[in-house]
């Protein structure tokens, strides 16, 4: 199990899945992709991360780690880095960013609003049997879905936690709580998940 480790939570999510289990590499050159079955690509800066990206020669392999069959998993920045849309852009990028393009979504950047309105709430998610603390931290929102992905989670109307086969996202951030069970529902996605 990887988590990409160049900006962001990703210390918050090492230490949930070493919780449950798993023995976690940090990601930051394509050699620490050899021999992992997921990758997660946690909160942060969006921007900063899709430059980090380019800079360290990241982006084809993180796409053929996906296509091999191993399992991806975006929060927040990370979700926002897996779609294949981005809106909202800042205008400096000439109100364009790059993605993988890996989940069958439209993402809008900073659909919440800013720092400020960042709130918590509990959120039905599918294969949950209670609710899960929703973290949002200027939160994107996926305005579409293709027809193959699942919706696993809504905030009212709009989806926050998406699925596409190996692909999961979801724009709130699970890394911020004690509870890991979203971080359990996508060791479960790996090709080879922890024995029950």
């Amino acid at each position: 199990m990887g988590v990409l480790a160049l900006q962001g939570a990703f210390r918050e999510h090492r230490s949930l899945l070493e919780g449950l289990g798993a023995q976690v590499t940090e990601v930051r050159l394509p050699h620490h992709l050899s021999g992992l079955n997921g990758l997660v690509l946690p909160g942060g800066e969006s921007t900063t991360m899709a430059n980090l990206l380019s800079a360290y020669g990241l982006w084809d392999p993180i796409r053929a780690f996906h296509a091999a069959g191993n399992a991806m998993w975006g929060t927040c920045a990370g979700a926002i880095l897996l779609a294949r849309e981005v809106e909202g852009a800042p205008p400096q990028f000439g109100g364009r960013q790059d993605s993988l393009g890996l989940l069958d979504v439209t993402v809008q950047r900073n659909a919440f609003g800013r720092q400020v309105d960042s709130f918590s709430e509990p959120l039905s998610v599918q294969g949950l049997s209670t609710p899960f603390p929703g973290v949002f931290i200027r939160a994107p929102l996926f305005r579409r879905t293709g027809q193959d992905v699942q919706v696993l989670a809504r905030h009212g109307e709009d989806a926050v936690m998406v699925r596409q086969g190996r692909a999961l996202g979801t724009v709130f951030h699970p890394e911020l709580t004690r509870d890991a069970r979203v971080h359990e529902l996508f060791l479960n996605l790996c090709p080879h998940p922890l024995p029950a």
